[in-house]
């Protein structure tokens, strides 16, 4: 009994050390005044583990911390982040940068970090859609990799159409759908009569038309 209780002290012992360094280092980062790690903090962070802050990387970190707000992190959210990926230096995080990649892109958590890198983009309250700017810098950072050709035939449409100012979740999640479901560049299997956004009709309306 007493070598498990020892065993138990020992770890918890490691446990707090451990979340002394991940506070330790919030506060290296973080704005005196608020307490948050702000934009200028995550450039400095980004600098540290040698990643631009416009890497998908960084986006990948905040989902892993749930972050809430574009551009900061509270102390919980690193916290919760850096616990779950067992680092408490920078150059662990900054070795940790991979594994993370390589557990967004799983299937099984790529539709909830694509999910969440829309509503991380929601900066004002009751916010419900981005502009299309935005979204097309977003669709290219967080889809770029897997669907190249219809991104960019997709964002090709948005800059040149006049019916959209801005994309809904409803209308973001579609085009997720449509990258994994339909043949491209033919989009044989494509059934406007099936439920999807208008948006999606008008674009592969818009590309027949242009290839025809």
């Amino acid at each position: 009994m007493r070598r498990s209780s020892t065993r138990k002290t020992a770890s918890s012992k490691a446990t707090s050390k451990e979340l002394e360094r991940i506070d330790q280092l919030f506060y290296s980062y973080a704005n005196r005044s608020s307490n948050l790690i702000d934009p200028e903090g995550i450039e400095v962070l980004c600098s540290d583990v040698e990643v631009d802050h416009t890497d998908v990387r960084i986006l990948m970190l905040a989902w892993k911390m749930k972050a809430e707000k574009q551009g900061y992190f509270t102390l919980e959210e690193w916290r919760r982040g850096l616990k779950a990926l067992r680092t408490d230096t920078v150059s662990k995080l900054k070795k940790a940068l991979p594994e993370l990649e390589k557990e967004v892109r799983r299937p099984s958590n790529f539709v909830d970090f694509y999910s969440y890198a829309f509503r991380y983009c929601l900066t004002e309250e009751k916010q419900k859609s981005i502009d299309i700017e935005s979204i097309c810098e977003l669709l290219d950072l967080v889809l770029g990799s897997q669907f190249q050709a219809q991104v960019d035939s997709f964002v090709e449409y948005l800059k040149t159409q006049n019916d959209y100012k801005v994309v809904n979740m409803d209308q973001w999640m579609g085009f997720f759908r449509f990258c994994n479901e339909i043949s491209f560049p033919d989009l044989r299997n494509y059934d406007p009569e099936l439920a999807w956004p208008l948006i999606l009709d008008n674009f592969v309306e818009w590309r027949r038309a242009k290839h025809s």
